[in-house]
């Protein structure tokens, strides 16, 4: 009766220990979501920047003239993309 006793208080220790080792899993876990979440926001935030930056240089480029053919092809496929999105943007305003 005493090894029963023994057992079931060595299985009670070890699931209090599993209890707390989940508690602070558990914590971290939260602590990892707001992490990535944070990190994915100022990914988004960096990506919009470099966006704006881009079509900024593109901008004075083609304003100075100093664009070369591969770069008027670059220019002209970036174009043709925003103008499929506003056609998109356009197409669910009218829908």
């Amino acid at each position: 009766m005493v090894d029963l006793d023994l057992q079931i208080k060595s299985i009670q220790d070890k699931l209090q220990q599993l209890l707390r080792l989940n508690s602070v899993l558990h914590k971290e876990n939260q602590r990892l979501k707001k992490e990535l979440e944070k990190a994915g926001s100022l990914n988004g935030e960096k990506e919009q920047l470099i966006l704006s930056l881009q079509q900024k240089i593109d901008t004075l480029k083609l304003g100075a003239g100093n664009l070369n053919e591969e770069e008027k092809n670059a220019l002209g496929k970036r174009i043709d993309v925003y103008l499929k999105e506003i056609d998109k943007c356009l197409a669910l305003l009218n829908t």
